[in-house]
């Protein structure tokens, strides 16, 4: 078994370089909730320096919120917005001869677009018209993965290891009690279950959690216990049955 380990960096807490070295996927901040083109050029090489993959993670324009708030923008606005982040992040990806691999939307944007179809279509729309070779991340089962496949794009199902659910599957908000697992071994303890469902092909890390460093080591070791490897999301993809 396979399973692709994401981590959302270049939000300037610290911890991007120790992050780089566990896992495959990077979800770049697109300089509007987080991040600017210096943060994003640093990030960029540290992917480049530990092998791992570039993706853009963008968000609304909502710093002083980090994203986490829903500005209730049109779909015409919602691609615009998109795009600028996608592009800003390829510009400076290619400098590097870097291909960007995949768009996981951030904080609010990504919650909507679970359940919100004219969102998810937005995103998706503003993916493939910067490059349609690049996969979309979204929770299994989501309008955004069901979007992204409509419009001829690859999805991949995303889980994640510090994070509560519902029953229904979508995260419990952060603004409730415990929507954010900081019990390491609790969080240990639902990676390899996790990466064992058929419905996930990556495992999310949030890059601003406290510790998330060393917690990403002890996942990865968790995982090879479990003969599960950390590889590319390409290869992850690759070994999962489609839902």
């Amino acid at each position: 078994m396979a399973v692709d380990l994401n981590a959302d960096v270049g939000e300037e807490c610290g911890q991007d370089a120790a992050l780089m070295r566990c896992i495959s996927s990077a979800n770049v901040a697109c300089g509007l909730h987080a991040g600017n083109r210096a943060v994003m050029r640093e990030t960029v090489l540290l992917a480049q320096k530990f092998g791992v993959a570039v993706g853009a993670h963008p968000g609304f324009d909502d710093r002083d919120h980090f994203g986490r708030r829903d500005l209730h923008l049109s779909p015409e606005q919602i691609t615009a917005l998109v795009v600028q982040q996608i592009e800003v992040l390829a510009e400076i990806a290619v400098n590097y001869g870097i291909r960007l691999q995949h768009v996981k939307p951030h904080g609010a944007l990504y919650n909507i677009a679970v359940r919100d179809r004219t969102v998810a279509e937005a995103i998706a729309l503003a993916t493939a018209s910067v490059d349609s070779a690049l996969i979309i991340m979204g929770l299994p089962g989501s309008e955004l993965v069901v979007a992204a496949r409509a419009a001829g794009l690859t999805a991949a199902r995303e889980a994640f290891a510090d994070r509560a659910y519902r029953a229904d599957g979508t995260l419990v908000p952060r603004t409730e009690p415990g929507a954010v697992i900081h019990d390491p071994d609790e969080v240990l303890a639902r990676v390899v279950p996790l990466a064992r469902r058929a419905d996930v092909d990556t495992i999310c890390l949030h890059g601003d959690t406290p510790g998330a460093a060393e917690l990403a080591l002890r996942i990865r070791a968790e995982l090879q216990t479990a003969n599960i490897a950390v590889t590319s999301l390409s290869a992850a993809l690759g070994n999962q049955r489609p839902s």
